[in-house]
């Protein structure tokens, strides 16, 4: 069972925040009034009553936990909720812009700022294009999906011997390469999408007939870079709008076995 980080994340600073407040309005003045008492007793500083001083003063465990933890999370909940996201990659949907292994940082502001967990939009800054690649949650699973986008609202996608169509417009794909030559596993193609150029994998062996979706309001088509290996909005529908999670704009480090490789760090396309 996958642990839902975001929800944990808030509810761990909510209750840490929670521990303190008390402590500041309650437990703290007590404490004080607890000094004031034993003061009122005797004011000699011997080292009995300096440790008694302490111990009243001392505060409880939890209480201690709380103030030490409560700041750091409070400062990883704002970066990781509004800002900026790391993010690993799970499968080779995304070949071969993104490897499996490949660290990403997520643009969680691009699409606008949302409340953590239940990812209501509070202020808008933009809104995703055709060719972003995009982080989100799909319909079938609780889990964090990386696509490109392929269509927005009002979008007519069609898709058909290999090549895309939005609105009537074929995307232009020019063919770079076959792997291996002889006996090619895949070919490579150059794919240009909203004026950006990328790189897919399709499969030589697999064809499509033509297939044609209309995005509706507030739901966005998504497909893996690697054609024929990925699933995707072809199959399981298409990504909500609420469920957005950010744009993913550069790949920091790659890990996948052994030592951490930093030859792939640069901005995605």
């Amino acid at each position: 069972m996958s642990i839902n980080f975001p929800l944990f994340l808030l509810l761990s600073t909510a209750i840490t925040g929670a521990i303190w407040l008390i402590d500041i309005l309650l437990l703290r003045p007590k404490r004080r009034a607890n000094l004031e008492q034993l003061n009122r007793q005797s004011v000699e500083s011997t080292p009995v009553m300096d440790e008694a001083r302490q111990a009243v003063m001392k505060e409880p465990v939890v209480v201690e936990y709380a103030i030490s933890f409560f700041p750091v999370l409070l400062v990883v909940l704002v970066l990781r909720s509004f800002l900026i996201e790391p993010f690993q990659i799970p499968s080779g949907s995304m070949i071969p812009t993104l490897e499996v292994g490949d660290f990403i940082v997520v643009n969680k502001f691009a699409y606008g700022v949302r409340l953590p967990v239940f990812g209501t939009k509070v202020m808008a800054v933009g809104e995703p294009k055709n060719g972003d690649v995009m982080v989100f949650v799909p319909p079938h699973e609780d889990e964090y999906f990386i696509k490109r986008v392929i269509g927005i609202p009002g979008d007519t996608i069609r898709y058909e011997n290999k090549i895309l169509y939005i609105n009537g417009v074929e995307q232009q794909q020019a063919f770079i390469a076959q792997i291996p030559p002889n006996k090619p596993d895949h070919e490579i193609y150059k794919e240009t999408i909203g004026g950006k150029d990328h790189l897919i994998h399709r499969s030589p062996f697999r064809g499509n007939g033509p297939e044609e979706w209309v995005v509706p309001e507030g739901m966005y088509f998504m497909m893996g870079d690697n054609r024929d290996r990925s699933s995707d909005s072809r199959y399981w529908g298409m990504a909500a709008e609420e469920h957005i999670v950010g744009k993913a704009f550069a790949i920091w480090f790659h890990w996948d076995s052994g030592l951490p490789s930093f030859s792939r760090n640069g901005w995605i396309e």
